[in-house]
């Protein structure tokens, strides 16, 4: 149980049995009451304060904190944000290399802004706006929303080890995320991609735009995870040989006939146990793909013209974006598979996506418009009413 002490006298008892105040060697020098309280564990803990009320105020919610596991001790209660992001990291090293060299990048960016500040000095309206500083910054939509997300996860790993009482990120804090159409390539575009890349690494242009595996999935492709016989590849690692994004990135691919005999023409031209190589036999890096997309994206000196994205004869491939990237091709194979009927839960498993409602939030706009056989529906059960309401008029004459 908390109480008040008074620094300035002590209690004692005289010859005559009363209890009397006598002053102590701190009266009259600095704060006069000390508010007192436990933590978990029986710790005492103490914190002085001038007047007795503020004191008698204090040290009761500390204690209810406690007991609700709210409760912050005074030197945790110091901790800054940089600090904590420091620990934060060393224990987030556990993930993919790739998964933690994005979480310093975004952890570089929270840093600028609330690096100084004590956990519990980042408050949302200061959360609000720092997401409307980077997009007046430049900054995409969704990678802002991104930046939020990683600072909300920080925070509630901070919550969750009782240094910080609340997560200042919330739903009411958090940014639109910004969503936006992906670009999906045209058949020609695809193959003037192709085209254009060196012979190493022309798999890899095959297994984005028709396998639908992502830039470091493709660097990890095997020979062994290949089944020439049957048309199936079966993603098993990424690069260099790291386990893959999630649990459906494992799911076994069917591919064309035409396609494995692509793909088998460049086993036995380079010899080696990748699909991709970088053209001594050796497995082929993200960077040299990524390198490779940049340099025929466009091939003329910017500014752009006006009309870069419609009609682009400077551009190794007309009308490619400037920003169009390996990745995007798998949105490709996503409005391939749609042009030609297939339903979400097939592109679902054909693009690997984790959730059926990833598959809708990216690509729901292409599957063609239900206006005319929903219309068509409705129509057809009041036209059966109206038919059977002229009916019966015929019905009572006939009797």
């Amino acid at each position: 149980m908390g109480f008040t002490k008074d620094l300035w006298h002590t209690t004692t008892t005289d010859a005559e049995g009363e209890k009397v105040k006598i002053p102590t060697a701190r009266y009259g020098k600095g704060k006069r009451w000390l508010a007192v309280w436990h933590e978990v564990g029986g710790r005492e803990r103490t914190k002085a304060f001038a007047k007795k009320a503020d004191a008698d105020r204090y040290w009761p919610t500390q204690e209810t904190d406690v007991s609700r596991g709210t409760y912050v001790s005074p030197m945790d209660a110091k901790i800054t944000v940089d600090q904590w992001c420091d620990t934060w990291l060393a224990g987030y090293a556990t993930r993919r290399d790739s998964t933690v060299r994005q979480a310093k990048t975004h952890v570089q960016l929270i840093r600028k802004t609330f690096g100084p500040l004590p956990l519990s000095g980042v408050r949302p309206s200061a959360v609000r706006s720092w997401c409307a500083q980077l997009k007046a910054d430049g900054y995409e939509a969704s990678y802002v929303y991104a930046l939020h997300g990683r600072l909300s996860q920080i925070m509630s790993d901070a919550v969750h080890d009782g240094i910080l009482a609340k997560n200042p990120c919330s739903r009411r804090t958090s940014p639109g995320a910004g969503k936006q159409r992906p670009y999906c390539a045209t058949t020609e575009q695809v193959w003037a991609i192709y085209d254009a890349f060196d012979e190493h690494l022309k798999p890899a242009v095959l297994l984005g735009a028709f396998v639908g595996l992502r830039t470091a999935e493709a660097c990890g492709a095997r020979v062994e995870d290949t089944d020439f016989m049957r048309g199936v590849f079966t993603p098993a690692v990424q690069w260099p040989a790291q386990p893959l994004k999630t649990e459906a990135s494992k799911t076994p691919i069917p591919i064309p006939s035409e396609l494995t005999l692509e793909l088998s023409a460049a086993v036995a031209r380079w010899g080696s146990p990748w699909l991709v190589t970088d053209g001594a036999g050796g497995q082929a890096s993200p960077w040299s793909i990524d390198r490779a997309m940049r340099s025929v994206r466009k091939r003329h000196v910017k500014p752009l013209p006006r009309d870069h994205a419609k009609d682009c004869r400077g551009c190794l491939v007309p009308g490619l974006p400037e920003g169009f990237r390996f990745h995007d091709l798998r949105h490709y194979l996503a409005s391939l598979l749609i042009a030609s009927g297939a339903d979400v839960k097939v592109v679902q498993a054909r693009v690997r996506h984790a959730s059926a409602k990833t598959t809708l939030d990216t690509y729901g706009h292409l599957w063609p418009d239900a206006d005319e056989s929903t219309r068509a529906a409705v129509g057809a059960v009041l036209a059966a009413r109206v038919g059977s309401l002229t009916e019966q008029p015929r019905n009572a004459e006939g009797s």
